[in-house]
Order: C-alpha cells, then sequence, then structure tokens
C-alpha cells in the first residue's frame, strides 16, 4: 500500500510539472488626474513600465471619487494618491476592494506661505503685521481641501486678517504683483508646486498644527494586483520621484515645455538611476 501510494504521490507530482505556469499580463491601464503633483509621477512610472517591457495606457480621471470607483471596479488597475489626506476619504470607503503598492513621492503641504524677504516666520506672527500684510490673506477656491484648513487656521490662530476666497490663477497673479513690487503678501499654498520655487516662498510655521503634517504618496492598486502582475509590483516599487524633482518638472512646463518633454528631459538626466529601476527584476 505504501508503494501505491508513493507511485500516486510521484504521478501527481510530475502531473502538476506539466502544467502551463501562467504568463504575467503584459498590459496595464493606470489612472491619473491632470494636476502639477500627480502628472509628473504617472509619467515617469510609465516610462519605467514601457522601458521593461509593459504596455501602459493612461487615463485621466477629473476627480477622485470618479478615479477610486474606476480602480475599485478594475476599469484601471493602479493609480497614484496621497491616501492619507488628499483622498483619505476615498481610501478609507475602497479600501477593502484595494491594496497599496508602495511609496512613490513624499512631502506634499498645504499652508500659508510669504516671500523670504517678508521678516515673518510663523503663523502666530500674522496679527502683529495685520496692517503690513493688507489685512488679507490671498485664497484660493471656496471648497477645496487647503482652504477648509486654512479657515481653520484662521479660527485657531484668531487671526484678524481676512480670508480671500477666489481661484488659483488670482492668487497666483496677486502672488507675481507682490513679489515684483516686493511687498509683503501671504497666501494659501501647497507643495508640490512651482510657485514655490518661482517665487521663492516660504511656508510659514504652524505651532499649534492645525495644517496637516507632511503626507506621501502612494501607488494603490485593485485589489490582486501583486499577485496578479509581480514583477510589475516590483518595478514599481522600485520608483520613487523626490518632491523638488516634481517642482522642478512643473516649473519647465510653466516656462514653456510640454509636460511629455519635460518628463522625457528628466528621464534622460536620470537615466542610470531608471535603469536600475528597470532591471530590479532582469
Amino acid at each position: 500500500m505504501k508503494k501505491i501510494w508513493k507511485a500516486i504521490c510521484a504521478v501527481a507530482v510530475a502531473g502538476m510539472m506539466c502544467l502551463p505556469v501562467h504568463a504575467e499580463e503584459k498590459t496595464i491601464t493606470m489612472g491619473t488626474l491632470s494636476w502639477e503633483d500627480l502628472t509628473p509621477i504617472t509619467g515617469i512610472t510609465k516610462k519605467v513600465l514601457e522601458d521593461s517591457g509593459y504596455t501602459v495606457k493612461v487615463i485621466e480621471f477629473s476627480e477622485w471619487g470618479i478615479a477610486y470607483a474606476a480602480l475599485s471596479k478594475g476599469d484601471i488597475q493602479i493609480l497614484t494618491s496621497q491616501t492619507d489626506y488628499a483622498a483619505q476619504d476615498y481610501w478609507n470607503k475602497n479600501k477593502n476592494r484595494l491594496e497599496k503598492l508602495s511609496p512613490v513621492s513624499f512631502g506634499l503641504y498645504q499652508g500659508f506661505a510669504v516671500p523670504k524677504y517678508v521678516d515673518i516666520d510663523s503663523i502666530d506672527q500674522l496679527n502683529d503685521n495685520a496692517d503690513k500684510l493688507g489685512g488679507k490673506i490671498v485664497g484660493i477656491e471656496p471648497g477645496s481641501g487647503l482652504m477648509s484648513d486654512a479657515t481653520n487656521a484662521v479660527s485657531g490662530y484668531g487671526l484678524k486678517l481676512k480670508l480671500l476666497e477666489g481661484s488659483t490663477a488670482a492668487m497666483t497673479a496677486a502672488l507675481k504683483s507682490a513679489v515684483d513690487r516686493k511687498e509683503p503678501v501671504v497666501v494659501t499654498i501647497w507643495e508640490p508646486s512651482w510657485m514655490v520655487q518661482k517665487f521663492d516662498l516660504k511656508f510659514l510655521k504652524d505651532p499649534k498644527a492645525i495644517f496637516p503634517p507632511a503626507q506621501g504618496y502612494y501607488w494603490i492598486g485593485h485589489k490582486g494586483f501583486s499577485a496578479e502582475y509581480p514583477k510589475a509590483r516590483e518595478v514599481i516599487a522600485s520608483v520613487y520621484v523626490p518632491l523638488g524633482d516634481i517642482t522642478a518638472i512643473n516649473s519647465e512646463v510653466k516656462d514653456g515645455k510640454t509636460m511629455d518633454q519635460a518628463i522625457q528631459d528628466w528621464t534622460v538626466k536620470n537615466a542610470e538611476l531608471l535603469k536600475r529601476w528597470e532591471n530590479i527584476k532582469k
């Protein structure tokens, strides 16, 4: 009986060895939003995956809710997102159908900022300089997460300055005008942004910690992605784009390059780094 059992096991093992090995699919659909922090990350990761033998299709979404719904349903397979802050609600709602793949950048921050020539370093110094600042903080679109945090900061610090609602374009114009004249100004802004570099800004310290701390960006996938695409997952996990590089790419776009050109120039400049990323599983 023992010999028969061994024979059966041997046949079973031989049969398993003859089964075809499932080849990893080589087509990946990634989602993105047309924001200046997400577009460079998406473009660079796409380039690395394509150089590693994958065909990559990118679908652009207008807002987080639609993007997360598509990822949850499997219409797209991966998406880069700030799961701990900007898209936290969408992540929490859908995370049972998703998985975090890897961090891809770090340092997302939103707050109040002034040009470096302004002799103010902390939010709690704003009231003492209200007249010099024209009694106002130049904001962006009402309803944005940044303006919500800014409103909380005005209340939390008891600021006498009025928080002005408007648009990103109007804030940018007001900031440029003030910097051109070397006048004091305080604005609501975020990092990464080409404006932080272009206008040589500094974020004001937030001793009451009303604005959230610096946050990370993650590649997230439809649940099961890592099991279905083990090699692609390792390639994706090798990619890391410093926040300063994201800002520099967007500064080049603001100066006249297309986003594709700026990303291509970055990949050429960092060719040796990309080779290490692409060879992660070779």
